[in-house]
């Protein structure tokens, strides 16, 4: 029994995001949870270029795959940032003491 390439990449993909919401579910440390964030999107991103590849529009599929990943780079270069600071002012990266934040 052989298993076919979309096959895999559905398991792939499905793998990536079950993991991901499992690490968004169950960390409150804001670096994890960019790191959760971005498996997310790997998952997704592997989805378009299954899609693309299923569909016969390669091109496309790997279009949106390099400006999903322009796009999450900025956003997680943007989180970084955030984390950066946060831990300037507050000390530590758990999410719940972010509530200390509001006014």
């Amino acid at each position: 029994m052989t298993i076919s390439i979309p096959t895999t990449v559905i398991i792939m993909v499905l793998g990536l995001i079950g993991i991901g919401i499992y690490a968004l579910l169950t960390t409150r440390h804001l670096l994890k949870v960019i790191v959760a964030l971005q498996l997310l999107v790997k998952g997704a991103m592997l989805a378009l270029v299954l899609a693309g590849r299923l569909t016969g529009q390669e091109d496309l599929g790997q279009s949106l795959a390099i400006t999903v990943i322009i796009a999450d780079t900025i956003v997680a270069v943007i989180g970084m940032a955030l984390a950066v600071q946060v831990r300037r002012v507050i000390g530590t990266l758990d999410l719940r003491s972010l509530t200390s934040l509001r006014r």
